[in-house]
């Protein structure tokens, strides 16, 4: 499967007449393709952009099934300008492949001779406050939890879930991970409102989750492209020594943990499961 990541934005740099330049990037997962092109500000647009994705269609030989995309400046432009083309869109934050490529060429723009010396973050966006997530959605009860990658990959996603997003290459053990390693996660036990919760869920497209330490101590839903929401606070010390744990094994699982909605606590029924990775 063919996958394209995309970016379309200001960079450090100015034309002729001193005018921002914004730049487009487009590669495939393993770096093996890759395309690019500048304009002026005032010459970006759905048009110009798809006559570029038609360049790039040209180079490339090859049709991707999606175009991934992180930027939500970007996002429309690029969805108008693949419409005609039949291509699709989609907005995600995991595009690391473009995102080094922006980091590398951060370090180029400073030399070139029209370079606007304007400070110039490659990947950072703007992201709101975190805002409480529905009240009448929350759950009769939750906690931080884990499973080993071997449960995970072999047990637990062929559970007849009606909500599962578990990406095929985040699997543990196909991202290297033994099969003995800790994959960590939060469980919310939601009862009766396990349906709508994740239908919530589902529509806010989960990203990842980060414990916060603080007065009080919360976990965070990064979700969409720029999204976040509080699920929960609290003060308990014991909770707040399994967030901390929490954090140090999603370091040690390549970033990789999991959100898993249940109605009950007796370990028979699902109703929603994400792999979910930072």
């Amino acid at each position: 499967m063919i996958i394209w990541e995309a970016d379309c934005y200001r960079r450090p740099l100015k034309d002729a007449d001193g005018h921002p330049l914004w730049e487009l990037l487009i590669c495939d997962r393993v770096f093996q393709f890759t395309y690019g092109a500048l304009a002026p500000q005032k010459a970006i647009n759905s048009h110009w952009l798809q006559q570029q994705l038609e360049i790039a269609l040209q180079k490339s030989g090859q049709t991707p099934k999606e175009i991934h995309v992180f930027r939500p400046q970007c996002l429309s432009l690029l969805q108008a300008a693949a419409e005609p083309l039949n291509l699709t869109v989609a907005a995600t934050r995991f595009t690391p492949t473009v995102q080094r490529w922006l980091v590398q060429r951060s370090q180029w723009y400073p030399t070139q001779p029209n370079y606007s010396g304007e400070p110039y973050e490659p990947i950072a966006l703007e992201k709101p406050a975190p805002v409480p997530m529905p009240e009448d959605l929350w759950g009769e009860q939750w906690r931080f939890g884990s499973l080993s990658a071997q449960d995970f990959q072999e047990n637990l996603i062929h559970e007849p879930i009606p909500f599962v997003s578990v990406p095929a290459d985040w699997l543990p053990l196909k991202v290297g991970l033994p099969s003995t390693a800790s994959i960590p996660g939060v469980i919310i036990d939601a009862g009766r409102k396990a349906l709508l919760l994740c239908q919530w869920l589902q529509a806010q497209q989960p990203a990842y989750l980060n414990y916060i330490p603080g007065a009080p101590d919360g976990v965070i839903l990064e979700a969409g492209l720029v999204d976040r929401w509080v699920l929960t606070t609290f003060e308990d010390e014991q909770v707040a020594a399994a967030g901390r744990h929490f954090s140090d094994r999603r370091q040690q699982s390549q970033g990789l943990h999991f959100l898993l909605v249940r109605p009950d606590d007796s370990g028979i029924t699902f109703t929603g499961l994400w792999l979910l990775r930072t």
